[in-house]
């Protein structure tokens, strides 16, 4: 089939690009001689999962329980959750998964591995985790110089188990342009080298030390601290990386394709894809260098200057060629929020539109307390 002979609107991805992708990142990896076990949040997809794990990687971070759970099932060995645990039914989940895989939990409050360490005791099991700590997002962690104290007042829960320490630059995303990135990177690498130094004086001996942001990842692979990287949304790209130089045009495996229905004035046109398809997001840490709501393949004289549901706005700057009926892809602002709205991609192959994937560990699947 056809791209044009798809109904709208339809996220696609491009085949050749993904690959290209998946494949770049592990090669750098490879040679610096790092792990990489990607974020599964961007696309949540067990087909993507296993490219991935096909290209070498050698574990999973995930961003919810159902998406641990997923890769479980497919039988991958090494699972890392993202966030802390507070819940009653999430922590019996995090035990489930201790039992059936190497799962590594990330800690960052004395009360939260109180409780990850309870329900642990009950079910006789030990969980491995990971001390969150916060190299300038200022979402989660632990400061650098309190690693040593916050690893110390866990020493007396007998069921939790240190393997390491681990952290998320994703205050990278307010970056405006290029010349940005290298201050996030090093704030990445002498966070996590100040913590991991502070542990190893103190006794203690970090096997994993962890991180990972797309747009950090390539200047943060070849430091010497971190053995581990976690970057998600490489696999797609979308217009944050384009707004940063981290990925070009030609690097951006996921579109969403639409029509355009209505040309009510001069310079604005309507499409059959809103906010439902592209999402809303304009950068979740107030990034400034991005215009619209994404980016027109083949117009640049376009600009998608409104969304709603089902359907969003085009404003044309100049003369253009755009009329009823026409097709076009727009590359969305966050590929990941966009793979989150659908159940399926179709892969695509230059303009052959070739399979399904299933976007499988989306919503909250696993509901196993619900009566």
């Amino acid at each position: 089939m056809k791209k044009r002979e798809l109904q709208t609107p339809a996220i696609l991805v491009d085949l050749d690009i993904l690959d290209y992708n998946i494949k770049r990142v592990q090669s750098l990896c490879n040679s610096h001689g790092k792990q990489l076990w990607p974020m599964v949040k961007t696309h949540k997809s067990t087909e993507i999962v296993k490219l991935q794990e096909d290209a070498g990687s050698t574990g999973f971070l995930c961003g919810t329980l159902d998406e641990c759970e997923g890769i479980c099932k497919l039988g991958v060995k090494t699972i890392m959750y993202a966030y802390p645990v507070a819940n009653q039914a999430n922590l019996q989940r995090v035990v489930e998964l201790a039992q059936k895989c190497h799962f590594i939990a990330r800690i960052d409050s004395y009360p939260g591995a109180q409780m990850l360490n309870h329900a642990a005791e009950a079910a006789g099991v030990k969980v491995n985790y990971t001390i969150i700590i916060d190299c300038g997002l200022h979402r989660f962690g632990i400061a650098p110089d309190q690693a040593e104290v916050f690893a110390d007042s866990l020493k007396e829960f007998n069921a939790l188990l240190f393997k390491g320490i681990s952290t998320h630059p994703g205050h990278v995303y307010s970056a405006a342009k290029p010349e940005d990135i290298p201050y996030y990177v090093d704030q990445e690498r002498t966070s996590l080298k100040k913590a991991a130094d502070a542990l190893r004086a103190a006794g203690y001996s970090p096997e994993l030390i962890t991180s990972g942001s797309t747009p950090t990842f390539f200047g943060a692979v070849s430091a010497e601290t971190i053995n581990v990287f976690h970057p998600g949304n490489y696999v797609f790209n979308d217009c944050i990386q384009m707004s940063t130089n981290t990925a070009g045009e030609s690097e951006c495996a996921l579109s969403v394709l639409t029509t355009v229905i209505s040309h009510p004035s001069e310079n604005l046109f309507i499409c059959d894809a809103g906010a439902k398809c592209l999402g809303l997001d304009q950068g979740a840490h107030g990034n400034t260098a991005l215009k619209g709501f994404g980016f027109v393949k083949g117009h640049p004289e376009l600009t998608v200057c409104s969304l709603s549901e089902e359907v969003s706005k085009f404003q044309a700057e100049g003369s253009t060629t755009l009329k009823v009926g026409d097709m076009v892809e727009i590359i969305p602002n966050h590929a990941c929020s966009t793979a989150n709205l659908t159940s399926y991609l179709i892969g695509c192959r230059g303009d052959s539109a070739e399979k399904l994937i299933k976007v499988d560990m989306r919503g909250n699947a696993t509901m196993k307390n619900f009566v």
